[in-house]
């Protein structure tokens, strides 16, 4: 009699699932859910992708290796100008606290020029943030900047990072202009 018991259990579970499943294509297809950017996630969604996209990076990016001369000034020179022509339009620059583009954009990208309570040692950090800019974030607005730049073009991003909230307006001004020899970047 327990194996007929453990088969109905058995056949129950997969009706169950079954419903869960045609309810959840049936819930995709019906076009319910609200898709604009003007409109908010739910907290669970919110974080369940939270989450996922946070727990997703870390994995990936726990095993890359972080150049020693982060530090170094050529790095952040080099940084800081990409990340004028490339960046401050989403994560805004010293003295900025929002654009058009960045009330408009949801999730709303993180503003990079303000101290962040970011989770983790300054490695683990940049090991994240070359990660994000080299393959960027799935729905989120955040490009992959690694098909067409370096390795190396990207620590230099990383590098700046690492002192823009630092940076008053002046200074982010004189360190992220392009000299002439640069222009093999644009």
């Amino acid at each position: 009699m327990a194996p007929r018991k453990f088969l109905s259990c058995i056949k129950c579970l997969a009706v169950a699932s079954g419903i869960a499943v045609a309810t959840g294509v049936a819930f995709i297809y019906s076009g319910l859910y609200p898709m604009g950017a003007d409109d908010r996630h739910t907290a669970l969604t919110t974080w369940t992708l939270e989450t996922l996209r946070e727990r997703s990076i870390s994995r990936a990016s726990a095993g890359i290796d972080v150049p020693a001369d982060l530090d170094n000034p050529e790095r952040l020179l080099a940084g800081g100008a990409d990340y004028n022509d490339m960046c401050v339009g989403c994560h805004l620059k010293p003295g900025k606290t929002e654009s058009d583009f960045t009330l408009g954009l949801y999730p709303a990208p993180p503003n990079l020029a303000r101290q962040t309570q970011d989770e983790g040692d300054a490695e683990s950090r940049a090991r994240r943030r070359f990660w994000t800019i080299k393959h960027g974030i799935k729905a989120s607005g955040m490009p992959a900047w690694g098909p067409g730049h370096n390795d190396e073009r990207i620590w230099n991003m990383v590098a700046f990072l690492r002192r823009l909230p630092d940076l008053s307006p002046e200074q982010y001004q004189i360190v992220t202009a392009r000299g002439s020899t640069d222009s093999d970047y644009h």
